[in-house]
This record gives structure tokens, sequence and C-alpha cells, in this order.
């Protein structure tokens, strides 16, 4: 049976959050531990997101942006802003501290932002592996234009392509596009797959399937997504975890106690500073 998830969603002064996983129905889908869809939100003069330092251990953060920009900053001096269809990939494995911020340009004005941002958990090999922060603009991802529909393989493999951003285990994320009218069988090849709906009102192998959520599909299935207006649409998925992993606040961790030990290093000022960003969001008392 299909599982269909409704995201909880948080309002962050005017700017939507929806979180798909995790859920009750779904811990994890493939490596995919924490699914947020954020907006899409248009935002006055003078405003915009200002998510301030943070720690991360044990996974990687992948941002994906239909609309607006975003400039990341972290400890290993990366200053890079993102914008729509650009993917930013940040390891954190042992420890990594960034922050994410609307340009100070754009505030001047109005400005849209609608995009996904999820954490991938690292292998057991590979959660204390060394930090590190890619960058990889559009035009770098493989892409499909076909029977109206858009394909952009964001990370790993999908629709007989594979992206350049550097995975630890076997992924699956497929930014689609279609056109009003036209269908896609989706990719099988993985063993987890899920199908989150941004925008647009779609059918699943003729069934009328919901926006704004998140649709868990059975193993080996060739579902057929058909766009009944346009749609905008991320495929995800990958191999399952090898192991149970511990989420606290922004920690992931196969080990409790590892997780212990992160926030030590975050109330101490282990994880290093953020130049040119001196705000920091402080440990939760919970």
């Amino acid at each position: 049976m299909t599982t269909i998830i409704a995201p909880r969603t948080h309002d962050l002064g005017g700017f939507q959050v929806r979180r798909a996983v995790p859920t009750l129905q779904a811990r994890s889908v493939g490596p995919f531990v924490f699914v947020d869809h954020m907006g899409p939100a248009l935002f006055e003069p003078g405003r915009g997101i200002d998510v301030r330092p943070h720690p991360h251990i044990g996974l990687a953060t992948v941002t994906f942006l239909w609309s607006g920009t975003i400039n990341h900053r972290d400890t290993l001096g990366s200053v890079q802003d993102i914008n729509p269809g650009d993917v930013n990939w940040m390891t954190a494995g042992r420890g990594i501290a960034h922050s994410e911020r609307t340009p100070a340009a754009l505030r001047e004005g109005s400005h849209p932002l609608h995009g996904m941002q999820t954490w991938v958990a690292l292998p057991l090999a590979d959660e204390e592996t060394a930090p590190s922060f890619h960058h990889h603009p559009a035009a770098t991802l493989p892409q499909q234009r076909r029977d109206g529909s858009w394909l952009r393989v964001v990370a790993g493999r999908g629709f007989g392509e594979e992206a350049p951003v550097k995975v630890f285990a076997d992924t699956l994320y497929v930014a689609i596009d279609l056109d009003a009218d036209a269908e896609l069988a989706l990719d099988d090849r993985h063993a987890e797959r899920a199908l989150y709906v941004l925008e647009g009102d779609a059918q699943l192998d003729g069934a009328d399937i919901p926006e704004k959520h998140l649709i868990v599909l059975d193993p080996g299935r060739r579902a057929r997504l058909r766009a009944k207006t346009p749609l905008k649409a991320m495929l995800l998925g990958g191999e399952p975890l090898d192991g149970r992993r511990h989420l606290w606040w922004n920690f992931v961790s196969s080990s409790k106690e590892r997780i212990e030990q992160a926030k030590q290093d975050w109330l101490e000022g282990r994880f290093g500073k953020i130049e040119g960003d001196d705000e920091f969001i402080p440990l939760p008392d919970h």
C-alpha cells in the first residue's frame, strides 16, 4: 500500500516549513532522515531568512531551490550563495557549524523563496569523516527535457543519469517539473523511494494525490505520475540505512554518547567560528 504522509507545518515568522521526515510513518527514506519543504514564500523588503550559526554531526545537508537565494557560511571558511537549480552539499561528519541567510542585496526589495532542504545520514563507516562543503552550479547537473517534463538529478543517480555530487550511499534525489497533462514513469531502481509534491495537482497511477504531502512508494513499482496542473515534485530515496540513527536537535549519530559529546562541544565552543557571522543558536535545554 502506498503511504501518504501529511508533514508537520512550522511557521517561522510568516515563512512556512513543512517537515515530512521523520514522522511516525517514515523515520527515513533511503539515507534521508530529514525532509523539509521551505515556502513558497514572498518576503517583504527588509525581510528574509536568518538561520543563525548552528552545529551538525553525522550527516550531510542538501539544499535545492526552485526560487530565491540563500547565503551559506560555515566553519571551514566557505561563503556561497545558492541560487535556483544549484546544489549545496555540506558533509558534517565529525562536526561543522553553518549559517543560512538571505543576502543583504535581495532584502532591498520583495523576493521569493521556495525549495527543499534534506539531511542524509552518513553510513556508519563515514559518520566521523572530515567535514566538507561542495557547491554545484545548476548547469553541472544532469538534466532531461522531454514530453513536458524537466528532470534534474540533484544527487545520486536516477533516470539513467548520475549527478556530480559526491554521495556516501546509493542515493536517489531528482527534481521533477511537469507541464499540465504531462506524464512520467518514476524510476524504480532503488530499494526505498518517496515522492514529495511541492506544488500542483497530480495523479499517481490514476489516483489523485495531494500537494505538500509525501507519498512513500512501494518497492519495485514503476508508478506513473501525471500532472493535472503544472507540477513541482522531488523523487527521493536510495539504499536503507545501515543501522539505527539517533536524532537530537541538529545531530545525527548511531551513538547516543556521541550526541552527548556534540552537545558539550557546542556549549564549549569547539565547533569553531564562522567568519562574518558572530551570532549562534544556543543549545536547546531539552
